[in-house]
């Protein structure tokens, strides 16, 4: 896929799972069982799929997934696997270095997205990508140093400290829109403070990359919610402005979690918002 002046690619880096009664909050278990199917530690099966911008100048990489830097007790809770695809092999698939990223942005400094921008290597914590700028919402940042009790479990400061140590990290204040000509910034505060989901565009095309206001389409229901989210509520109305729009103008939603489906396309019926089309790889 090719939108403006950038080539896009699907990066796979891994599997891994949560719970499935967290991630679909009040919906009983009969329901989201039926698009999401649950092991026997209730846990369902999710991905972590990123995605690459290339164009001559710049490489771009949108979120960096669980990255490599798991005790054998975390690995075993959050099932994590990354035996068929993982970042760096990914990214060398398509013959590309980590000091070849030129920049990474970062939807939001949960571990499961940005787990991956920091590695140890002999012992020492280093950004994955020397030469990258990373880009973080100035909220997320600021919320990810003084979270609560109820989601700092979520944010892992290793994965992002060294970065500011450094000097890496960008943090974007709300008053920037654009990022690019092909590249909008659309802010969101329902899953967590400052998450910010990317809007690639030009004149015939629109993906969004939808990060956790979308994490499966299983969730494409508005009240199917994850029980992560702090404010469900203002994820209720986000998800109402953006679902009518991706609907009426034709949108492909990028799925950063949802093991079968890279992408779907929806349509507004009587009975709610539907999957018109979906695929299982950029098309």
């Amino acid at each position: 896929m090719t939108i403006g002046k950038y080539t896009l690619h699907q990066i796979d880096s891994g599997f891994f799972a949560l719970d499935g009664g967290a991630m679909f909050g009040i919906i009983p278990k009969p329901l989201w069982t039926k698009t999401n199917i649950a092991d026997d530690r209730n846990r369902i099966k999710l991905t972590t799929r990123n995605l690459l911008l290339v164009n001559d100048s710049r490489k771009i990489l949108i979120d960096t997934g669980m990255g490599q830097k798991w005790d054998k007790k975390s690995k075993d809770i959050y099932a994590i696997d990354q035996t068929e695809s993982e970042l760096t092999n990914s990214l060398q698939f398509l013959g590309i270095e980590p000091e070849d990223i030129t920049d990474v942005l970062l939807t939001h400094l949960h571990f499961d997205h940005t787990g991956g921008s920091t590695v140890l290597r002999n012992n020492k914590l280093e950004p994955a990508f020397p030469n990258a700028s990373y880009y973080v919402q100035e909220q997320n940042f600021e919320w990810a140093q003084h979270s609560t009790e109820r989601d700092k479990g979520s944010y892992i400061k290793e994965n992002f400290e060294i970065l500011a140590k450094e000097g890496l990290l960008k943090v974007l204040k709300g008053n920037v829109e654009k990022l690019d000509e092909e590249i909008s910034i659309v802010r969101v505060n329902g899953h967590t403070r400052g998450q910010q989901l990317f809007h690639l565009h030009d004149s015939s095309t629109n993906l969004l990359y939808c990060a956790d206001i979308l994490p499966t389409a299983g969730h494409l229901p508005l009240q199917y919610i994850p029980g992560y989210d702090l404010q469900p509520l203002i994820t209720l109305q986000e998800r109402k402005l953006l679902w009518k729009k991706a609907a009426e103008e034709d949108w492909f939603l990028f799925l950063e979690h949802d093991p079968e489906n890279c992408c779907i396309k929806i349509e507004s019926t009587e009975d709610g918002y539907l999957v018109a089309e979906q695929y299982d790889r950029l098309p």
